[in-house]
This record gives C-alpha cells, sequence and structure tokens, in this order.
C-alpha cells in the first residue's frame, strides 16, 4: 500500500508548518498529500504553494467541489497545478451535498451524478486539447439560446499543453456515485470505510469498471482514516466517538446524510440512525456515547503498534492501494512521527507479499 497523508484538515493555521510536514512527508517515502475543501480555504491553493515545495510528493485535491465551479475552471485549474508541479497533481472530486452546495455556494444540488459523470468527460476534453464541443443534459458547450446563452458563444480549445494522463479521482460513497467512479476513474477516494464490509464499496466499482471494459485494478482505491498510536484507547476512542457524532449528525440533514447511508448498508442502521435522531434533537453528548465503540476502531487505526499493523492488513487484504492517512499529533513532529510509524508498518505488512 501507499499512503496519502492529510494536510490537516479543512482550514490551514499555520503554512510553515503545512511546508514542513510536505517535505518531511516527502522524505518520509508518502506517497502524496492531499488538502480538503469545505468552507474554509479552498483545497487547490495550498497545492500550488506546496508544488513549490516538493519535487516528488503527489498532490491530490480532496476534493474540489462539483458544481462550484464551471467544468472548464475545474479543467483549467487541474492543468495548471499539473503543469507546476511537473506533474505531479492528482484532480479529486466530489459532489460535495446540499448543505454546502446551496447553503455556502448558492447553486442547485442537482443531479449530482449526472453532473459528475458531464464535469469528468468536459475535462477528459479540455485534458486533451480537444474543441470544446459537449451537449450534456446539465452542460451545452457552446451555450446556446434554446439553453439560455446569446448564441454567440464560440468552440475553443486549450491553450494550455495537453495532459491527457492527468488523473482524475472522484470521491463517491452511493452505489450509483460508486460505479460511475469504477466507469470515468483513475481513482476512488472513500470514507466511512470498513475492510470487513469492503465489497459493499468495491462491488459497484467493479461493475462500472467492467462495464467500461476496464477492471477493478485499474482504479486505485484510496481510503483509511486517523492513525494514532496510544496506549489510552479509550481516550482515544471518545474523541474519534466525538468526531463520527458529528460526522453522522451534522454533516446533512434529516433528508440527506450519505456517511450515515453508507454505514447503514455496512450494517450498523441501527446504531447511525440512534445517533443522528439525538444529534439532530440536540442531545449531542448522548449522541458521542451511542456512537459504538467498536464503529470507530474499525474506521480507524488506534493502539499499539501491533493493533495497527493488524488493521493494516485487513485494508490490503481487502484490496485498498492507497492509505488515506488524517496523522494524530499536537505538533508537526509528532504528526511526522506517527507517519514514520505508519510507513515502517506498512512495509512489515507488505513483505510477505513481495518474498
Amino acid at each position: 500500500m501507499k499512503v496519502t497523508v492529510s494536510a490537516g484538515g479543512h482550514k490551514v493555521t499555520d503554512w510553515a508548518d503545512l511546508s514542513t510536514l510536505a517535505v518531511e512527508a516527502e522524505r518520509l517515502g508518502a506517497d502524496s498529500l492531499w488538502t480538503a475543501e469545505t468552507w474554509a480555504h479552498d483545497g487547490a491553493t495550498p497545492l500550488a504553494y506546496l508544488a513549490a515545495k516538493t519535487s516528488t510528493l503527489k498532490l491530490v485535491s480532496s476534493v474540489l467541489q462539483v458544481g462550484s465551479r464551471s467544468p472548464a475552471l475545474l479543467a483549467m485549474t487541474a492543468m495548471t497545478l499539473h503543469s507546476m508541479s511537473g506533474g505531479r497533481f492528482i484532480l479529486g472530486l466530489g459532489t460535495s451535498g446540499p448543505q454546502v452546495m446551496e447553503g455556502w455556494h448558492g447553486v442547485p444540488f442537482d443531479r449530482p451524478v449526472q453532473r459528475t459523470r458531464e464535469v469528468v468527460e468536459i475535462c477528459r476534453r479540455v485534458f486533451a486539447g480537444e474543441p470544446l464541443r459537449y451537449d450534456g443534459q446539465l452542460y451545452q458547450l457552446p451555450l446556446d439560446a434554446a439553453h439560455g446563452g446569446s448564441g454567440e458563444g464560440k468552440v475553443l480549445s486549450s491553450d494550455a499543453p495537453p495532459t491527457p494522463e492527468l488523473p482524475i479521482y472522484l470521491a463517491a460513497l452511493g452505489p450509483r456515485n460508486l460505479r460511475l467512479t469504477g466507469e470515468l476513474a483513475d481513482g476512488w477516494i472513500g470514507t466511512s470505510f470498513l475492510p470487513e464490509s469492503a465489497q459493499v464499496f468495491l462491488d459497484p466499482i467493479r461493475a462500472g469498471a467492467q462495464a467500461a471494459g476496464r477492471s477493478l485494478r485499474d482504479v486505485d482505491i484510496m481510503v483509511g482514516g486517523q492513525v494514532w498510536f496510544t496506549d489510552d484507547v479509550e481516550l482515544a476512542a471518545y474523541e474519534l466517538k466525538l468526531h463520527a457524532a458529528f460526522v453522522l449528525g451534522g454533516m446533512g440533514s434529516s433528508r440527506h446524510n450519505f456517511y450515515h447511508a453508507a454505514y447503514c448498508r455496512q450494517g450498523w442502521a441501527d446504531d447511525v440512525q440512534e445517533v443522528r435522531r439525538l444529534w439532530l434533537a440536540g442531545d449531542r453528548d448522548e449522541a458521542i456515547e451511542r456512537v459504538p465503540l467498536e464503529l470507530v476502531l474499525a474506521t480507524n487505526l488506534v493502539g499499539s503498534p501491533t493493533d495497527v499493523r493488524e488493521r493494516l492488513r485487513r485494508y490490503r487484504d481487502a484490496g485498498v492501494t492507497t492509505f488515506r492517512a488524517s496523522l494524530r499529533g499536537q505538533t508537526v513532529a509528532d504528526r511526522l512521527d506517527t507517519l514514520g510509524q505508519l510507513l515502517d508498518l506498512i512495509r512489515e505488512v507488505d513483505l510477505p507479499r513481495r518474498s
């Protein structure tokens, strides 16, 4: 397994620390680093900064929100970062949800799977340097009078050098979006993932890949969780339960919560429904307490090196090809120490497969 490292959340408070994290993660052997995009800093600009600080580390937008930018602007941003970094950029895209798209960006959360398909297809055409003509359900290029344009739009091609090799990864949780990932994407950015129920996610990706004449091996499976080496598992579990309760109750509404739905499909429906009910009712402490200990330990790497090594084997055996690590630690040095231990354990886990 390769390792991709979180830049540290959706907001950055110390750019020098972020630079140190990236440079040292590269030196230690991490494959890539990813930046989030919610409602703090955007997911692209920090990668431009880090491209100038690093030389081999891949840089992943995890994820730029489909619908917040035009497809052409997404493609231009991706090609710019790919060029600046010497071909190290990976365009990670995701639909987000109605709470963010409509509450923050003020755009309708409309047909997200179809929108993702069209954005990916348009980006591929821009990357290839083709004249940009597209007749989709949501995007028409050029925009004609029948779809609200003036009729004066011109067919354009990117003046930037073509980059048809630029990889696109999709963040997906629902079955239709997972199938689309297998059909169109170079990688899957996953969350809410338990190795023991991996096929809930991998079966739709496999089906999409096969329908497109590909195989699951053509898709980088990038999932993981927080990595926390500690002797006090109970204390760690409480903090992780706090985060899990927010995800299950606060990252969505009573109508839409994609994380909640993903856990339901993996057999945790009774537990996560109660957590969401308590959170939305304002009973936050009870919601946190209701999160099963087994759930947070199954979706993160917590405990002794022996514990973490065993969980890593589960991820590897489930078909994960890139472990997505959020590193615990009060300081950058602490987080890098966690990364060093993680990379050593992955090398140990991988040894039997290479012998």
